[in-house]
């Protein structure tokens, strides 16, 4: 089976771990990106995510494979939820794994900055004053 970098289902971080990792890596760097309960002021109760999801899939992938390509000692997994998600839930979740723990780090945050800036992703924020679309992740860094 291909391997998906989209899910609907919630994010086993051990599974993920357990997929990335090599006998020869000594570093395992993990970035998890999780609903919080504000955004610029406001409350918010559950983030809904929506996306082109063949472009959003192909973009991920080409991210994935770009950052081993640039950094050969890495091994390297993403993964993004969609749908509906409460606060403390895992959205995102990036693995990078090497020898060391420098690059492990620095493909990690390198990811999440790519994916942050391409990936059509789509935020619905709920709050008890109603429900607002953020925009597609790239517009609103935050």
């Amino acid at each position: 089976m291909k391997f998906r970098h989209l899910t609907d289902d919630p994010i086993d971080m051990g599974r993920l771990l357990d997929e990335t990792r090599r006998d020869s890596d000594g570093a395992l760097a993990l970035f998890a990106g999780a609903v919080r309960n504000h955004h610029e002021g406001r409350s918010v109760e559950s983030i809904f995510y929506e996306a082109y999801r063949e472009m959003a899939e192909k973009e991920l992938a080409r991210i994935v494979e770009e950052l081993k390509s640039e950094h050969s000692e890495v091994s390297l997994t993403v993964i993004h939820r969609l749908g509906l998600l409460r606060v403390g839930e895992i959205s995102i979740a990036i693995v990078a794994t090497s020898s060391h723990r420098a690059e492990a780090f620095e493909v990690c945050r390198e990811a999440i900055e790519r994916i942050k800036r391409s990936v059509p992703i789509w935020k619905k924020e709920r709050s008890p004053d109603g429900e607002t679309w953020v925009g597609w992740q790239g517009e609103n860094r935050s």
